[in-house]
This record gives structure tokens, sequence and C-alpha cells, in this order.
């Protein structure tokens, strides 16, 4: 959970920070983010069209807690904080998470044609960045934050691994595959069980664990039980504290069609989990292939199944790669690195007005 990670290590001192969200069922990260000082509010709307008629709230909340800036995340959010950028003038940052090419048509013409409303524009990853660049040739300024990751916290836990192995039947001389993720279509978690399937033809002694939910849950279900990976493949559900969930894998597969910069894979790597997967969008620019992880073409998906049977058949590679990939995001991705660019950018921003 990125945001109540990077309020952890904001300088409070100098900012305060308001949280605002709009679908009421979306509070995973409330309690956590009020728990690291930060002020949450949600205005509820239930749909793309009501987030959009609580432009006014959001001013009013704004003025009345004067408010100097606001950093909006995701289409939507970004449609309505421009908005009120046009009848408040206070400016607005809007972070874009993915590629332009992959939005429903109808949020990508909006994107376009409202992307000029706000300040700045920031991009999770320079596959990102060029995605903007080419879509919309915008007139202001984007600059890239790549996300980060708390070393720190997310490190392994021995204790914890042992007793998420033994409650899902993982014996000592076995390999746990996982991944985190939402159940969306881009995860192509229908195809993460077919590579492990496809895996485990070789290799009896591997087991599988898929943290999260989302709208495709029921699929997948049914996919795991079609392909009688129902004993193999644990499902258990969203997991608020996925440090013990990390703690457990031997390996992370990703499947995904397309990504930004996945907070998961961050994670997993500072983590300490061997990295299996597609080169999707700003994953290329963490993973060093061969190095802090093993990657293939996000058309050849199937060969991960080969590249899993690679390492469980070499520990000393395994070993390797789950090293490297720790390394890698301690020297590259940290959590501090991004939290002082973003406040160097706010102060920035507030500067130029």
């Amino acid at each position: 959970m990125l945001l109540p990670e990077t309020l952890k290590i904001h300088n409070k001192e100098q900012f305060e920070f308001h949280y605002i969200y709009f679908l009421p069922w979306k509070d995973q990260m409330v309690s956590a983010i009020e728990g690291a000082e930060g002020k949450v509010t949600c205005f509820d709307a239930s749909n793309n069209i009501k987030i959009m008629l609580k432009a006014k709230s959001v001013m009013n909340y704004c003025q009345e807690n004067n408010i100097d800036i606001i950093h909006c995340h995701l289409p939507w959010a970004g449609f309505l904080g421009r908005v009120v950028h046009k009848i408040s003038d206070i400016p607005v940052l809007y972070t874009e998470h993915n590629k332009q090419e992959r939005y429903h048509r109808i949020t990508y013409s909006l994107n376009k044609l409202t992307f000029n409303w706000h300040n700045i524009g920031v991009a999770v990853s320079g596959d990102v960045a060029e995605s903007i660049k080419h879509n919309i040739s915008p007139s202001i300024p984007v600059k890239t934050i790549l996300n980060g990751v708390n070393t720190e916290k997310f490190q392994r836990n021995s204790n914890a691994a042992n007793l998420i192995r033994i409650k899902i039947g993982v014996p000592e001389s076995g390999i746990l595959i996982g991944t985190v993720a939402v159940f969306r279509f881009q995860k192509r978690l229908k195809e993460w069980l077919k590579v492990f399937a496809e895996a485990s033809k070789e290799n009896q002694d591997i087991y599988g664990v898929i943290v999260g939910d989302g709208p495709l849950k029921q699929e997948i279900l049914e996919e795991r039980k079609r392909l009688g990976l129902e004993d193999k493949v644990f499902m258990p559900g969203l997991q608020t504290n996925t440090i013990d969930w990390f703690s457990a894998m031997d390996i992370f597969m990703m499947t995904s069609e397309f990504e930004g910069l996945p907070i998961a894979l961050l994670e997993a790597m500072s983590m300490e989990c061997a990295i299996v997967t597609t080169d999707a969008g700003g994953i290329k620019e963490v993973v060093e292939d061969g190095k802090s992880g093993s990657m293939v073409e996000v058309e050849n998906w199937q060969e991960l199944s080969g590249k899993i049977n690679e390492l469980v058949n070499n520990p000393d590679k395994l070993k390797s790669l789950q090293q490297g990939a720790r390394e890698r995001v301690v020297e590259s991705f940290s959590l501090q690195t991004m939290v002082n660019q973003l406040e160097e950018l706010y102060l920035e921003t507030l500067n130029s007005i």
C-alpha cells in the first residue's frame, strides 16, 4: 500500500496530508493512513459520473482546510482534480500509472482532452512517460518519478514464512511460487495458472499462492478448478499484511499483459523473492534479466514455465536471483528517494505560481 508507506516518511513538519476517496468500499488503506497521521475523507460516489459531480464538494473541502496543492491518482480522480483547478486555481499534480493505449476509449479521450488542465504530470516509469508524450503531446511538464519500496520494512521474516507454509501445506522441500495482485484482466491470472500447471508437470514439488481479490475472482477460481490445481494453488483473498506472504514465497511470478511500475513487484524484490515475469511496461526498467530476475516478452508468457523449472532445478541460480532482486531495489528503488522527489516537486510547483 504505497500511500500509507510514503506518508510514514514524508516530512510532516513541513507538509500536512489530506486524502480524499470516493468509492466507500475501497477503504482498505484508511486505517493505515490514519495511523500514519493522515486525514481521510470519503465523498461517497458510486460511479465515475457521480465522482465528477463531487467537484464542488472537493473544492469546498480544499478551501475550508487551506489545501495548497492537490495530487491526483487514477484517471477519474485526475479529471475531477483538473476541473477543481479550472474553477479554483489550486495547483494540481496528476500521477499516471498506466500507458494511454491501455485505457478504454472514453477514458483515453478524456485524458487527452483535459491533460493540460493541471500543472504537472508525473509518470511512474519511462514507459508511461513515453506513452503520454506519444499519445497526448502535452504542453505541461511531465516528470518521471519511479515508484519506490520501503526496503527496511519489506524484509524476510522466517518465522512468518514457516507459519504460512505450514498453513497452506507446503512441505519443507517445496518451492512456493506466488503473486500479489488485483484480479483484473491485465494481470492474466488465468495464464498464471496455466504456466503453473505446465511447470508442475516437470516438478511435482512446487506449490502456488495468489494473494488478492478483484472482479475476475470467480473466473480465476473456475480456471484453477478446471486445471485441477485446487490442492496446489492457495487463494487466501485480500491480505493487508503482505509481508508474511512474501516471506513464504521462493519465486514471485507475474504474467501481466501491461503494467506501469508495479509496487507488488518492488515489494517482492525487497523481500528476496526470485522474479519470473513478462517484460510488461515498467517491469523491464526494474528487472535486470539474469541478474535480478528472469523475463520473457509479453506475448511469450508460456515460456515462463521453463523459467520456473530452470530455477527449481538449480538452487544456486534461485538463490542468486533472490539476492540480486533485493540488491536491485535497495540500490535504485528506495521509497525515501521517491518521497524526496515528490516533496521537491510540490515545493517547485507552489513556488512557480
